[in-house]
This record gives C-alpha cells, structure tokens and sequence, in this order.
C-alpha cells in the first residue's frame, strides 16, 4: 500500500511517543473492523439435509485480531492500529452460517456453537488473511479459505473437500479499502461454496 498499512503504523507509534509529552494530546485510538459479506443469493434447489457449521480454524499468523501486511516474500508485519472487532474464526464462521441460510441450499443450518445434531458438518481452515503489498503500486487482499464437508454419523474422514482463494487489488491504500476487499472476497467465496455444495451429488 504506499508503504503498506504497515507503514502508517510507524507514524501513528511517532505520532504516539511526541503526545506522550502532553496530557492534553489524545492517545491513538485503534480502528476496528468487521469482515461483512454481501448477501448470497437463493438458490434454485434445496437438500433435504440440515448441515452444522462446525470449527473455523485459522493459520497461526493471521488467527489474532491485527490486521496482517505482507511486506515481502518471508516478512509479515502487524499492524496494531487496525484489526477486526472480533477474532477472524467467529466472524468467517458466522458468516458461513448466514451465506448457507440466505442460499437455501439445505433445508436446515445450524449455526456455529449450537448443540443440536445435523446431517453434515462443514469445517473450514483459513490459510491466508493478509494484504499482500510485496508490489506497492498494486496492493491487494490474500484470502484463502480450505472446507471440508462430513457426515458425524458416519465417519470423520470427509465426503467433500475444496479450496477457494481470492486476491483482491484495494481501491484505496487505507484499512477501509482492505476490509472491504477481505469482506467482498469471502462473499464470493461463501457463494460459490453454496453452490458447489447443491451440486454435489454425493452429499445428497
């Protein structure tokens, strides 16, 4: 991004220790954000079959709230003064739970955290949650979201399995524009997922 998100930290930490010397300067503030999917359009057909969301889990550099910069191919930075409300796991979970119910795809979804038992369960691994700014004059957002589909009455060894990865370029070299990319990615991800998973006849 202009030197990344990464980047403006470094003037949000100078900006930080010079209002340190007066009581009178506000402290930086920290911008959260949500990861806010576009609605996922129904589906023609549902299975009759209801399906859990069951664990989201998320690769150990990007699990935590702090936003994620790559700045080159073996370096990551954190940037402190932007990260999401909630943890990515909860959100992408949530957000798996609504895309399913909005799509229609099965007749009943059981959103992440409840007891009660389902034909299938979708886990998902995300892999990649970052903005990649390796080539500053064009950002973008890496998402990269692995689900596995598995029927809990029969075995644990998944019936469906698919990767799905985005990269998105930032209209604008700002949090924002990255959390919209991010949100945007992972919709159309969660559509595609809704559909893949109607069509797959062996989950029927």
């Amino acid at each position: 991004m202009n030197r990344s998100l990464a980047s403006a930290l470094l003037v949000a930490v100078a900006a930080a220790s010079l209002g340190a010397c007066s009581i009178t300067r506000p402290s930086p503030v920290k911008e959260m954000y949500l990861l806010e999917p576009p609605p996922v359009q129904a589906l023609a057909q549902t299975s009759p079959l209801s399906v859990r969301i069951g664990t989201v889990t998320v690769a150990a550099p990007y699990r935590d709230r702090t936003f994620v910069v790559r700045e080159a191919d073996l370096r990551f930075e954190n940037d402190y003064y932007h990260e999401y409300v909630v943890a990515p796991a909860p959100m992408i979970a949530e957000a798996m739970a609504r895309a399913l119910a909005q799509s229609k795809a099965f007749a009943k979804v059981i959103p992440p955290g409840a007891p009660a038992e389902a034909d299938l369960t979708v886990d998902a691994f995300v892999g990649s949650l970052f903005a990649d700014n390796r080539d500053p004059k064009a950002p973008a957002a890496e998402l990269a979201i692995t689900f596995y589909v598995v029927r809990p009455d029969r075995s644990a060894v998944p019936l469906w399995t698919k990767e799905y990865r985005r990269r998105t370029p930032l209209t604008a070299v700002s949090a924002a524009s990255y959390a919209a990319a991010q949100s945007a990615a992972l919709g159309e991800i969660l559509a595609e997922l809704a559909r893949d998973l109607a069509a797959e006849r062996t989950l029927r």
